[in-house]
This record gives C-alpha cells, sequence and structure tokens, in this order.
C-alpha cells in the first residue's frame, strides 16, 4: 500500500469522523469507533487468506453453513465458496446464513447459492446484523456448520467478540449447527475478550496459521478440539 493510498483512506475516515487527522499521522476519533471492516483487511492478510482456504475445503457441497460478521476471515471464506469449483451446480449448491451484510451481497450473485441473512439492525462499521430480529430466523433452521469469525479464543475461558449483541448472533448460529468451525489467525488464541459466544470444548475445529505456539496447539487438542494449521 503505497503513502499516496494511506493519505487518501486517512482523509477519508476523517471525513467519516472515525479519526482525527494529525501531523504525519491519524487518532481515533473516540473510543466508540472501531475501523471499518475494508480498512482491516490488510491485517495478516495472507494468513487469513491460507485460512480461507483451508475453512471452505471443510465445507460439503449442499450442507447450510452459517458465516458470522464482524470479521474479515469469514468474509474471505465467503469469497473461496464462491468459486469453488464443485459448487457451481445443485438445488442449491451451498446455503449461506449469515447475518453479515458485505458476506450476502457477495454470495447473492450466485443463483447456486441460497442465501438467508439473519434479519436485525445493521452495524455501519462491521456490515453486521444483529438484535433479536436473528432470534427468528435462526430459530426455525438448523446448520451443518457454523464457520465462526473471533476476536478471542482462549482454552478456559472460549470464544469471545469485544461487543455483546454480535455474540448474542454468533451464540445463535453456534447452537443451530451440527460442527463448529473457528477461523483464526494467530493472533486470537490464548486471549479473551468481553462477550462469550460459546466454550472452547464445544468447538470442532481450529484452523489457524502456522504462527501458533506448538504449546497452545497442544492445550486446545487436550481440551478435544481439532487444530488445523495453514
Amino acid at each position: 500500500m503505497s503513502a499516496a493510498t494511506i493519505r487518501r483512506d486517512f482523509d477519508r475516515l476523517a471525513e467519516q469522523q472515525v479519526l482525527v487527522r494529525t501531523r504525519g499521522g491519524a487518532v481515533v476519533h473516540g473510543v466508540s469507533y472501531e475501523l471499518p471492516l475494508r480498512y482491516r483487511t490488510a491485517r495478516h492478510a495472507s494468513e487469513k487468506q491460507r485460512i480461507a482456504k483451508a475453512v471452505a475445503d471443510l465445507v460439503v457441497p449442499g450442507e447450510a453453513v452459517g458465516l458470522t460478521a464482524g470479521g474479515t476471515t469469514t468474509t474471505e471464506v465467503a469469497r473461496v465458496l464462491a468459486v469453488r469449483g464443485d459448487l457451481v451446480s445443485g438445488s442449491p449448491a451451498l446455503t449461506a446464513v449469515t447475518n453479515a451484510l458485505n458476506i450476502a451481497n457477495e454470495l447473492a450473485v450466485r443463483p447456486q447459492f441460497k442465501i438467508v441473512p439473519t434479519g436485525g439492525v445493521a452495524r455501519p462499521q462491521s456490515y453486521e446484523l444483529v438484535g433479536p430480529p436473528a432470534d427468528g430466523v435462526l430459530s426455525q433452521i438448523t446448520l451443518d456448520v457454523a464457520v465462526l469469525g473471533v476476536v478471542a479464543l482462549d482454552v478456559t475461558h472460549g470464544a469471545a467478540a469485544h461487543d455483546e449483541a454480535e455474540a448474542a448472533v454468533n451464540r445463535l448460529l453456534f447452537e443451530r449447527a451440527e460442527r463448529v468451525v473457528v477461523a483464526a489467525d494467530s493472533s486470537k488464541p490464548d486471549r479473551r475478550a468481553f462477550a462469550r459466544i460459546c466454550p472452547a470444548e464445544s468447538v470442532d475445529t481450529l484452523v489457524t496459521d502456522t504462527a501458533a505456539g506448538q504449546e497452545t496447539v497442544r492445550r486446545f487438542e487436550e481440551a478435544g478440539v481439532r487444530v488445523l494449521t495453514v
């Protein structure tokens, strides 16, 4: 990313009152904001793409898949699924249930996919739908697999998000799934966050990158979690 591109992005974020421009940089405008999803995609980008490919490979044609919002890794998973050669036909080839507006938008152009948005109130920074309306949809369905993007995953405290509304919808997706896959780069394991999604032992598979420490992998495996490092 060039310096000119960074300056333009800073100027655009300043116009949106997400941050305040300073001499030589920028600072976050208040504590209540989080960076829009598009500005977080560069973090651990190559790792997330490898993780997304490995997660997508776990999905079987014809399955119903839940994809959580609020993270860049689940968006990458959706993009890989969209171009998978064995998901070009079927009735449907895949059912995708998501509370992510951007994921629903990207997959909706694939006529072989059945797209089910959860409903809810949109959060502009992360494109996610949250709130009670999601319960009405999710209580009526079952999923073969839920793909969770998390900000933290700890053996003792489980998978978690920063925001309780986000965690509540993710928890509903988890509860409706036959199996649960957590997609998380190596910065996420062994971290704790405010709002719990599910216990670690309820996760069937953790897909992370090779920078995850051997001791971290061992702890999750002892908790019954299958760990794939890519």
